[in-house]
């Protein structure tokens, strides 16, 4: 199975610089061979964040190898069928290098209410559009009745460069997030999962995937993981801390990649271990360091771990 890692753009990459410095690190995060750009969504947030649809079409415009995707689109906050179609141009138009996580956004966020969305119908609204969506980009004259959408003999063209849509996975760690990707989804991205987590999350999807016939791909696992670079995993937990979101339960260490250049690998190891296979790596720390920060993990541990590109892949990725 190929192991593949990329980046997670947190919201300091371009805060306080223009879009000149935020390409410039696109560019050069393909010069050193990451596999994937992600990017997270938020409407309302204390801070300036921008519309992953918009940003992943203007990235598609600007790089030609690496691939990028959502790390997680609220979807209950989106009209599936709208979004199906911005989805599906976005594929066509990069020729499949479009990756997609959904999720169900976080308890404090005010996004549902901007969207006129109800919090607590989230969950049935995103297995309803996760159901629409797939039908939407393999289907003719596609009709749908749920109790939130509905559809009647709808057709999009063009459809998605990837036969059967971009491959649509569930982040989360709930039960229920468990459930939708075995059920619904075509793979699994959790984040700020510890090792032992990712294991027991990978066996309850195959069981709700059997339960129903389906079989979700074993390469089709992975985890966001925060990390920070520094000469100890003290030295590194004391300087990235206050940017990494913390569980009361776990302890930081367990779920992030901190440390000299042998723990990072080492700390991916766990998770390859446990059944992950995909990872997206977002940098912590002072937003004077992330550049840094990413090249080293370019540099120093994603040459050892990550699968090489074939020369067939590369070509497949310029289309």
């Amino acid at each position: 199975m190929k192991i593949r890692i990329g980046i997670g753009l947190g919201d300091p990459f371009f805060a306080e610089q223009g879009p000149g410095a935020l390409l410039d690190f696109i560019e050069d995060c393909e010069c050193w061979d990451i596999d994937s750009l992600w990017v997270s969504d938020r409407v309302v947030a204390p801070r300036a964040t921008l519309d992953p649809i918009v940003f992943m079409a203007y990235m598609a415009s600007r790089v030609r190898n690496m691939k990028f995707g959502t790390s997680a689109l609220v979807l209950p906050t989106r009209q599936p069928v709208l979004l199906a179609k911005q989805l599906a141009t976005l594929d066509f138009l990069c020729k499949g290098r479009l990756l997609l996580v959904v999720g169900l956004g976080g308890d404090d966020s005010r996004d549902f209410e901007a969207a006129g969305v109800r919090k607590e119908e989230r969950g049935k609204r995103a297995d309803e559009a996760i159901v629409l969506m797939k039908k939407l980009w393999t289907e003719e004259r596609v009709s749908f009745t749920g109790k939130f959408y509905s559809a009647r003999e709808l057709t999009l063209h063009p459809r998605p460069s990837q036969r059967g849509g971009p491959p649509l996975w569930v982040g989360g760690r709930s039960a229920a997030a468990l459930r939708r990707a075995g059920q619904l989804a075509d793979g699994w991205l959790t984040s700020n999962s510890t090792p032992a987590e990712v294991k027991s999350g990978i066996e309850a999807i195959r069981v709700h995937a059997a339960a129903v016939g389906r079989d979700v791909p074993d390469d089709h696992y992975g985890v966001l993981i925060p990390f920070f670079f520094g000469k100890t995993v003290d030295e590194a937990l004391g300087i990235a801390a206050s940017a990494i979101r913390t569980r009361p339960e776990v302890s930081i260490s367990e779920y992030c990649a901190l440390g000299p250049p042998e723990q990072i690998r080492k700390k991916l190891q766990q998770y390859m271990d446990a059944g992950a296979t995909k990872f997206v790596m977002r940098p912590s720390g002072p937003q004077e360091s992330l550049r840094e920060q990413v090249e080293r993990l370019a540099k120093e541990v994603i040459p050892g771990l990550q699968t090489p590109f074939g020369q067939t892949e590369r070509l497949e990725r310029l289309g």
